[in-house]
């Protein structure tokens, strides 16, 4: 729920997600980052082993580039069921592709993901690039989704997503509790501060649940306070490619572990993916 004080601090789960791989950079950036099915997977076998509850998943093709393609999406999942237990499973809907072509993962491989994103709205990659996501969008994603058993997580790059949030709701196109990614750092998304990740909070909706995702140097010190907030987050090397200052992360189970570790200092238990489930109503 929408942070309330301290009275249920020590009783509430830390849901941890982590995405291993995106769709923007490359072994380029860091050479452990996995970019093919059984690399993705087991990364994911180690991540869950140490206390990930979420994998945010992305696909890319043998050449390492990007793609949406059903089958490559089907074989991360394919090679995910073989190693891990029970981790929940969450499909992106982002990136330059058709809306057609965005969603289609989400409503043709088998399972279905527990979980897919919804980008809520217009943001700058690069230079050159605009990503157009729309009202309408949001809410044709949001009817498939339904009708899959797919639950839409919200992806809040700035304040002005908390209208398209809102209307969802009013609409009636989304369920409780409504599950919020708080994103801070992308290049015309929220502005990477505390006082900003405060403002985001304070604006989140009743019966949300939230997760802060916060990119490059910014994931250690904002991920942390929202776990000291009663929040949940999100690490890896799709947002993060260094461990600290310098030293290129080894795994994602290596920035896993280290949330973990925070967590405990905090005194926040860790999620299991059956509790996430149920914190998520999954």
């Amino acid at each position: 729920m929408v942070y309330s004080g301290y009275q249920d601090y020590f009783d509430k789960k830390v849901i941890i997600s982590v995405a291993t791989t995106g769709g923007l950079h490359g072994e380029e950036a860091n050479p452990n980052l996995p970019t093919q099915p059984d690399e993705i997977a087991e990364d994911v076998r180690e991540c869950e082993k140490l206390g990930a509850s979420i994998v945010h998943l992305h696909a890319r093709n043998p050449d390492g580039s990007d793609t949406k393609s059903v089958e490559r999406f089907q074989a991360i999942r394919d090679a995910i069921d073989e190693r891990c237990e029970d981790i929940i499973i969450n499909f992106t809907t982002g990136g330059g592709q058709s809306r057609e072509d965005r969603i289609r993962p989400v409503l043709e491989t088998d399972p279905s993901p527990d979980v897919a994103t919804i980008d809520l709205g217009p943001l700058n990659f690069g230079p050159r690039t605009v990503r157009k996501y729309c009202r309408e969008q949001n809410e044709e994603f949001a009817t498939q989704m339904a009708e899959h058993g797919v639950k839409p997580e919200m992806e809040l790059f700035h304040p002005g997503h908390f209208t398209e949030v809102n209307h969802l709701i009013k609409e009636g196109y989304l369920d409780e509790p409504y599950w919020c990614t708080l994103i801070l750092g992308m290049q015309t998304g929220t502005i990477p501060n505390p006082r900003n990740l405060l403002n985001l909070v304070d604006n989140l909706p009743d019966g949300a649940e939230w997760q802060c995702l916060a990119v490059g140097k910014h994931q250690l010190p904002l991920t942390t306070m929202a776990m000291a907030m009663g929040g949940h987050v999100r690490v890896g090397l799709e947002d993060n490619v260094y461990y600290r200052k310098g030293d290129l992360a080894e795994s994602n189970a290596q920035l896993v572990a280290r949330a973990v570790r925070i967590a405990g200092e905090l005194e926040r238990p860790v999620a299991s993916p059956a509790e996430a489930r149920e914190i998520l109503g999954l």
